[in-house]
Protein backbone atom coordinates (compact mmCIF):
# COMPACT_ATOMS: atom_id res chain seq x y z
CA UNK A 1 0.00 0.00 0.00
CA UNK A 2 1.36 3.60 -1.07
CA UNK A 3 1.60 6.05 1.38
CA UNK A 4 0.77 9.78 0.57
CA UNK A 5 1.79 12.58 2.74
CA UNK A 6 -0.74 15.78 2.11
CA UNK A 7 0.84 18.94 2.91
CA UNK A 8 -2.35 21.12 3.26
CA UNK A 9 -3.46 23.51 5.74
CA UNK A 10 -7.29 24.22 4.38
CA UNK A 11 -8.67 21.03 6.43
CA UNK A 12 -11.50 20.83 3.98
CA UNK A 13 -9.57 19.78 1.23
CA UNK A 14 -7.18 18.19 3.24
CA UNK A 15 -10.16 15.61 4.07
CA UNK A 16 -11.69 15.85 0.79
CA UNK A 17 -8.03 14.75 -0.34
CA UNK A 18 -7.70 11.95 2.06
CA UNK A 19 -10.96 10.16 2.14
CA UNK A 20 -10.67 10.04 -1.82
CA UNK A 21 -7.24 8.33 -1.55
CA UNK A 22 -8.10 5.93 1.58
CA UNK A 23 -11.02 4.77 -0.97
CA UNK A 24 -8.23 4.20 -4.13
CA UNK A 25 -6.31 2.08 -1.39
CA UNK A 26 -3.84 4.19 -0.55
CA UNK A 27 -2.64 5.01 2.94
CA UNK A 28 -2.85 8.66 3.32
CA UNK A 29 -1.41 11.18 6.12
CA UNK A 30 -2.35 14.91 6.71
CA UNK A 31 0.62 17.16 8.22
CA UNK A 32 -0.55 18.53 11.58
CA UNK A 33 2.32 20.44 12.36
CA UNK A 34 3.39 22.91 10.02
CA UNK A 35 5.99 24.35 11.68
CA UNK A 36 8.16 21.18 11.10
CA UNK A 37 6.75 19.70 7.90
CA UNK A 38 10.12 17.28 7.47
CA UNK A 39 10.06 15.86 11.02
CA UNK A 40 6.64 14.64 9.94
CA UNK A 41 7.55 13.60 6.20
CA UNK A 42 11.10 11.55 7.59
CA UNK A 43 8.64 9.84 10.22
CA UNK A 44 5.68 9.15 8.11
CA UNK A 45 8.16 7.98 5.36
CA UNK A 46 5.56 8.17 2.42
CA UNK A 47 6.15 7.13 -1.21
CA UNK A 48 4.38 10.36 -2.52
CA UNK A 49 4.08 13.81 -1.14
CA UNK A 50 1.23 16.27 -2.22
CA UNK A 51 2.31 19.90 -1.30
CA UNK A 52 0.34 23.25 -0.74
CA UNK A 53 2.58 26.54 -1.65
CA UNK A 54 1.14 28.88 0.64
CA UNK A 55 1.12 27.37 3.89
CA UNK A 56 1.91 28.90 7.56
CA UNK A 57 5.33 29.82 8.65
CA UNK A 58 7.47 28.27 5.72
CA UNK A 59 5.62 27.99 1.99
CA UNK A 60 6.07 24.72 0.24
CA UNK A 61 8.98 25.88 -1.87
CA UNK A 62 11.12 25.81 0.91
CA UNK A 63 9.86 22.46 2.69
CA UNK A 64 9.78 21.05 -1.08
CA UNK A 65 13.38 21.65 -0.97
CA UNK A 66 14.07 20.80 2.33
CA UNK A 67 13.11 17.21 1.27
CA UNK A 68 14.95 17.10 -1.83
CA UNK A 69 18.25 17.51 0.20
CA UNK A 70 17.06 13.93 1.56
CA UNK A 71 15.54 12.27 -0.70
CA UNK A 72 13.81 11.46 -4.67
CA UNK A 73 10.37 11.01 -3.04
CA UNK A 74 7.95 11.75 -6.08
CA UNK A 75 6.25 15.65 -5.26
CA UNK A 76 3.29 16.81 -6.82
CA UNK A 77 2.42 20.44 -5.90
CA UNK A 78 -1.34 21.52 -5.27
CA UNK A 79 -2.03 25.22 -5.55
CA UNK A 80 -4.29 27.96 -6.54
CA UNK A 81 -1.61 30.16 -7.85
CA UNK A 82 -1.37 29.67 -11.37
CA UNK A 83 0.84 32.03 -13.22
CA UNK A 84 3.51 29.79 -15.64
CA UNK A 85 6.25 31.53 -12.81
CA UNK A 86 4.59 29.60 -9.95
CA UNK A 87 4.86 26.08 -12.34
CA UNK A 88 8.45 26.80 -12.82
CA UNK A 89 9.65 27.94 -9.63
CA UNK A 90 7.94 24.27 -7.93
CA UNK A 91 9.18 22.33 -10.70
CA UNK A 92 12.99 24.05 -10.46
CA UNK A 93 12.94 23.17 -6.80
CA UNK A 94 12.27 19.68 -7.52
CA UNK A 95 8.80 18.95 -8.03
CA UNK A 96 7.33 16.27 -10.46
CA UNK A 97 4.23 17.62 -11.43
CA UNK A 98 1.57 20.18 -10.72
CA UNK A 99 -1.86 20.63 -10.14
CA UNK A 100 -4.08 24.22 -10.19
CA UNK A 101 -7.02 24.63 -7.62
CA UNK A 102 -9.59 23.79 -8.10
CA UNK A 103 -9.26 20.46 -9.70
CA UNK A 104 -11.08 17.60 -10.57
CA UNK A 105 -10.10 14.77 -7.79
CA UNK A 106 -10.04 11.79 -11.02
CA UNK A 107 -7.45 14.21 -12.54
CA UNK A 108 -5.63 14.00 -9.33
CA UNK A 109 -5.88 10.37 -8.83
CA UNK A 110 -5.05 9.75 -12.18
CA UNK A 111 -1.45 11.86 -11.88
CA UNK A 112 -0.71 10.00 -8.86
CA UNK A 113 -1.02 6.85 -9.96
CA UNK A 114 0.63 7.44 -12.78
CA UNK A 115 3.67 9.30 -11.10
CA UNK A 116 3.81 6.38 -9.09
CA UNK A 117 4.01 3.44 -11.37
CA UNK A 118 6.34 5.26 -13.06
CA UNK A 119 8.68 5.85 -10.16
CA UNK A 120 8.99 2.75 -8.61
CA UNK A 121 8.35 0.45 -11.18
CA UNK A 122 11.67 2.41 -13.02
CA UNK A 123 12.99 1.33 -9.74
CA UNK A 124 12.49 -1.96 -10.01
CA UNK A 125 13.10 -1.99 -13.89
CA UNK A 126 16.79 -0.48 -13.51
CA UNK A 127 17.70 -2.07 -10.01
CA UNK A 128 19.15 1.22 -8.74
CA UNK A 129 18.93 0.08 -5.52
CA UNK A 130 18.73 -3.45 -3.42
CA UNK A 131 17.15 -3.38 -0.45
CA UNK A 132 17.32 -5.83 2.53
CA UNK A 133 15.83 -5.51 6.08
CA UNK A 134 14.96 -1.87 5.49
CA UNK A 135 18.13 -1.45 4.53
CA UNK A 136 18.52 0.45 1.05
CA UNK A 137 22.21 0.40 -1.18
CA UNK A 138 21.69 3.23 -3.77
CA UNK A 139 24.07 1.62 -7.01
CA UNK A 140 24.26 5.23 -8.20
CA UNK A 141 25.71 7.18 -5.63
CA UNK A 142 27.23 4.33 -3.43
CA UNK A 143 25.23 4.91 0.13
CA UNK A 144 23.42 2.74 2.05
CA UNK A 145 20.09 4.07 3.99
CA UNK A 146 18.68 2.45 7.25
CA UNK A 147 15.54 4.04 8.69
CA UNK A 148 15.83 7.00 6.88
CA UNK A 149 19.47 7.44 7.93
CA UNK A 150 22.60 7.64 5.51
CA UNK A 151 25.40 5.17 6.68
CA UNK A 152 28.61 6.20 4.96
CA UNK A 153 30.46 3.72 3.44
CA UNK A 154 34.30 3.51 2.08
CA UNK A 155 34.59 2.52 -1.54
CA UNK A 156 35.81 -1.05 0.29
CA UNK A 157 33.34 -1.10 2.39
CA UNK A 158 30.64 -0.62 -0.29
CA UNK A 159 31.63 -3.04 -2.98
CA UNK A 160 31.32 -5.55 0.10
CA UNK A 161 27.80 -4.67 0.58
CA UNK A 162 26.83 -4.59 -3.59
CA UNK A 163 28.33 -8.62 -3.80
CA UNK A 164 26.91 -9.64 -0.47
CA UNK A 165 23.22 -7.83 -0.72
CA UNK A 166 23.22 -8.13 -4.99
CA UNK A 167 23.61 -12.47 -4.00
CA UNK A 168 21.55 -12.08 -0.36
CA UNK A 169 20.71 -15.97 0.60
CA UNK A 170 23.76 -17.21 -1.23
CA UNK A 171 27.01 -17.57 0.18
CA UNK A 172 29.47 -15.70 -1.16
CA UNK A 173 33.28 -16.81 -0.56
CA UNK A 174 35.66 -14.32 0.29
CA UNK A 175 37.96 -15.09 -2.68
CA UNK A 176 35.10 -13.77 -4.86
CA UNK A 177 35.04 -10.67 -2.96
CA UNK A 178 38.46 -10.12 -3.01
CA UNK A 179 38.18 -10.28 -6.89
CA UNK A 180 35.32 -7.64 -7.46
CA UNK A 181 37.42 -5.45 -5.28
CA UNK A 182 40.56 -6.08 -7.19
CA UNK A 183 38.41 -5.25 -10.75
CA UNK A 184 38.34 -1.59 -8.85
CA UNK A 185 41.32 -1.15 -8.06
CA UNK A 186 41.46 -1.72 -4.22
CA UNK A 187 44.30 -4.76 -4.08
CA UNK A 188 43.46 -6.15 -0.68
CA UNK A 189 44.84 -9.41 0.69
CA UNK A 190 43.34 -11.99 2.91
CA UNK A 191 43.73 -9.73 6.43
CA UNK A 192 42.38 -6.61 4.62
CA UNK A 193 39.50 -8.12 3.73
CA UNK A 194 38.98 -9.23 7.41
CA UNK A 195 39.71 -5.76 8.58
CA UNK A 196 36.97 -3.98 6.14
CA UNK A 197 34.62 -6.89 6.48
CA UNK A 198 34.82 -6.14 11.01
CA UNK A 199 35.01 -2.45 10.78
CA UNK A 200 31.88 -2.84 7.86
CA UNK A 201 29.83 -5.03 10.72
CA UNK A 202 30.81 -2.70 13.48
CA UNK A 203 29.46 0.27 11.53
CA UNK A 204 25.69 -1.44 10.88
CA UNK A 205 25.49 -2.60 14.55
CA UNK A 206 25.72 1.02 15.65
CA UNK A 207 23.12 1.86 13.32
CA UNK A 208 20.98 -1.11 14.39
CA UNK A 209 21.39 -3.66 11.39
CA UNK A 210 23.63 -6.15 14.16
CA UNK A 211 24.17 -9.59 12.68
CA UNK A 212 23.56 -7.86 8.92
CA UNK A 213 26.68 -9.71 7.58
CA UNK A 214 26.86 -13.58 8.81
CA UNK A 215 29.49 -16.05 8.32
CA UNK A 216 29.89 -19.38 7.24
CA UNK A 217 32.64 -20.73 8.29
CA UNK A 218 35.18 -22.09 6.06
CA UNK A 219 32.55 -20.98 2.97
CA UNK A 220 32.48 -17.33 3.28
CA UNK A 221 29.53 -14.67 4.14
CA UNK A 222 26.13 -14.46 3.72
CA UNK A 223 23.37 -11.86 4.05
CA UNK A 224 20.16 -13.62 4.69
Amino acid sequence: MFKILIVEDDMTIGNIISENLQKWGYEPMLVKDFSDVFSEYVDFKPDLVLMDIVLPLYDGYYWCSKIRQESKVPIIFISSKDSNMDVLMAINMGADDYVTKPFSMEILLAKISALLRRTYSYINKTANLIEHKGAVLNIDDGTLVYNDEKIDLTKNEYRILYVLMSNKDSIVSRDKIMRNLWEHESFVDDNTLTVNINRLRKKLDKKGLCDFIGTKKGQGYIVE
